[in-house]
């Protein structure tokens, strides 16, 4: 988060600033984006396309060369099996699904998509691929969710996950960009599409119940009973997201006593407060968007909120509030370990190069090995279906973790299974998550953790590329030696983008911004707030003596 925070921040949204829905949706179908401007092409991150209609980052024309491009990809990889796709509750996805539909039919991909025309989870389109592929060689099935996730309204967002069910891999992404944007240098010509109301009756476009087989599926990952026996009393926020109408079936099939604090759908997204920075933003792991619920938590036992796509989880307990991410990741590690009898005993834990080092220390108390990775949840997704993670998670507050009997639930995030998570623990430990974190902080020692954005060119960010320990000369850290400086991830030696310098007390890891002209840096002390600013501004220097040097 940068320094300086908006006055409106935790506010509710003037009316009069409201996303203008009718305009975003007229730009996605009028606008034509330009491929000669390198803000109006197809551009996958981590998660998928995103950008916006009123700016030309998100139209029509990029979803039809996206899904084409999605199609081939298929054939070249021998994909035959369904396509599931998914929607979450951001304006422009709607659009965005009769434009992948139209392409997906005319291709004769077998899709499916939601019986009732609701909107489906990012966990829940990564369960569906896995139940499917189950002891499956061939008819292997992968999916798309429409979502930007957690970004504001006038955004969309289109992301594909391959056959092993999570975020796809850069091998496959850069494939689909690459083909994407020459369709739309072409003019869209090899783009295959019938209109829309053939697609939406085609014999391969199928309607499918996703709510039920997750649902009932949930008992397996989550001890739901313990919940229900214990009466621990639970409060739940979607944020207007995907996972919506999900939780009133998860509740009467588990009769668990759970509130829906509200189930409101509205793509302006007006019930939400204000994040850091002024913005209407999903983002259930920052305490301004979050304030609602932050404000009804001595109502509940326990409560939880996900963000648009419900791949992330916000917890809010009486003890401390809403929950630092790393803070749960921490509680959430320590407690499945010593709780799941069924998983093996290598199972590891799965981390970001930038999540808390305190992951470290609950992993070495319980035994357990912790495989740092860069980020990205794409780094965990064969660890997940192997069961060599049990549990695997980032500092971003996305994690997921394996079924009670060991085996693989979903390669992606799940906000609604951690969410019930801190139910179980709840239940079970008879204490809230923010407890049972004050309890590991006073065996292992308590973190101060901040990430600061700083400004940067883009010839600045360029040199992070060619980034060494050498380069960078930073050999002793707020007073402490420094143990290591990384440029590759330590758990599977992948570039990390950046460079991660740490102590016996402390580290920061720095990386640039793919979007902005900043670079973030990410720092953690394990010995005062002090400390850990010492640590920000020696890395600040010693980063700006590296661009003065170039």
């Amino acid at each position: 988060m940068a320094a300086k925070v908006s006055p409106l921040a935790g506010k509710t949204v003037d009316p009069n600033n409201l996303v203008n829905v009718p305009r975003l949706v007229t730009a996605y179908f009028a606008g034509k984006p330009d491929p000669k401007v390198a803000s109006e092409r197809v551009a996958f991150g981590t998660s998928g396309h995103r950008g916006s209609s009123l700016n030309n980052a998100f139209n029509e024309e990029h979803i039809l060369a996206v899904s084409q491009a999605v199609c081939d990809h298929r054939a070249g990889a021998g994909i035959t099996g369904p396509l599931f796709i998914g929607i979450d509750t951001h304006a422009l996805a709607e659009p965005a699904l009769v434009s992948a539909l139209e392409v997906f039919a005319a291709n004769g991909v077998d899709v499916v998509i939601d019986q009732h025309g609701g909107y489906t989870p990012t966990p829940v389109i990564s369960h569906a691929i896995l139940t499917h592929n189950r002891g499956r060689d061939s008819g292997l099935a992968d999916g798309v969710v429409v979502t930007p996730s957690h970004n504001p309204p006038e955004d969309g967002g289109f992301k594909y996950n391959p056959p092993n069910g999570g975020p796809a891999d850069t091998d496959v992404t850069s494939v689909i960009e690459k083909a994407a944007n020459a369709l739309l240098e072409g003019g869209l010509k090899g783009v295959k599409r019938i209109p829309y109301d053939r697609a939406r009756k085609a014999d391969n476009v199928h309607r499918r119940d996703y709510v039920t087989p997750y649902v009932e599926d949930l008992a397996n990952v989550v001890d739901m009973e313990a919940i229900r026996s214990s009466g621990v009393k639970l409060g739940i926020d979607p944020l207007g997201g995907a996972a919506v109408h999900y939780w009133h079936p998860i509740i009467e099939r588990y009769k668990i006593d759970a509130k829906v604090v509200s189930d409101a759908v509205d793509p302006t997204f007006r019930f939400m407060t204000l994040d850091w920075d002024g913005k209407v933003r999903m983002d259930c792991s920052s305490p301004y968007a979050m304030a609602r619920l932050i404000g009804m938590r001595d109502d509940f036992d326990v409560a939880f909120a996900n963000d648009t796509d419900a791949d992330r989880h916000g917890i809010v307990t009486r003890s401390s509030g809403l929950m630092n991410p790393n803070h749960y990741l921490a509680v959430a590690i320590s407690y499945l370990f010593a709780n799941r009898p069924e998983w093996g005993a290598g199972a590891a834990i799965g981390k970001t190069a930038v999540s808390s080092a305190m992951i470290d220390r609950v992993a070495a108390k319980i035994g357990r090995k912790v495989v740092e990775t860069p980020v990205g949840f794409k780094w965990f997704v064969d660890g997940l279906i192997g069961g060599g993670f049990g549990f695997a998670g980032e500092e971003s507050a996305g994690a997921s973790f394996l079924r009670r009997d060991g085996s693989v639930w979903t390669t992606d995030k799940d906000g609604v299974i951690l969410g019930l998570l801190a139910a179980e623990i709840t239940a079970r430990s008879k204490a809230d998550p923010g407890e049972i974190y004050q309890r590991l902080t006073s065996e292992l020692g308590a973190p101060f953790y901040a990430r600061i954005d700083a400004p940067a060119s883009a010839a600045q960010k360029a040199l992070f590329k060619t980034l060494t320990a050498d380069k960078l000369g930073i050999r002793e850290l707020a007073g402490e030696p420094v143990t290591a400086t990384l440029t590759n991830a330590p758990g599977n030696n992948q570039p990390i983008g950046g460079v991660k310098v740490t102590t016996a007390n402390g580290w920061f890891a720095a990386r640039p911004s793919g979007t902005e002209d900043v670079y973030k840096i990410y720092a953690e002390s394990f010995v005062s707030a002090e400390h850990l600013t010492r640590i920000q501004h020696e890395a600040q220097a010693a980063l700006s003596a590296m661009f003065a040097a170039g």
